[in-house]
């Protein structure tokens, strides 16, 4: 096999473990959304705090709880790079329901994801959530903003 098939190949197996993760979360499905994530996973998201290296089932269980129903997950231009045994991605997310209080939820924000091939499957070791800011001295998060 030639380094462009095996690099198609695990592309494939990315994009294939992204698409799962997306799906975990708009079922809810807590052990499906870490069931990717390496021993020393880092997370930077966009809830505090500055570093997270905790992701479990039950924090996710909790967030899942504040959610009526389905959550919407949309992933659009997603990239991908891949190169002997590192990896990383960098898309747009929508995220979209309705939250137990009845706040309605509708934002798009940036992700990157850091894989690591570890006993020759593709584990997520990072991810990086961000909304801009409005640079007018209010630092408002731009959660209006859409493609």
């Amino acid at each position: 096999m030639n380094i462009q098939n095996s690099k198609t190949i695990d592309e494939t197996k990315i994009r294939s473990l992204i698409d799962e993760r997306a799906n975990a979360l708009r079922n809810k499905d807590a052990r499906g959304v870490i069931s990717h994530l390496a021993e020393d996973f880092v997370q930077f998201s966009l809830a505090p705090p500055l570093i997270a290296t905790d992701a479990n089932v039950k924090g996710f269980e909790a967030w899942f709880a504040t959610w009526q129903g389905q959550l919407g997950c949309e992933l659009r231009d997603l990239t991908i790079a891949v190169d002997d045994g590192i990896a990383f991605s960098h898309g747009l997310n929508h995220m979209t329901g309705t939250k137990t209080d009845g706040q309605k939820v509708d934002l798009w924000f940036r992700q990157t994801l850091c894989f690591r091939k570890i006993h020759g499957a593709w584990t997520i070791v990072h991810e990086h959530e961000s909304v801009p800011f409005y640079m007018d001295g209010s630092f408002r998060a731009a959660i209006d903003l859409k493609p």
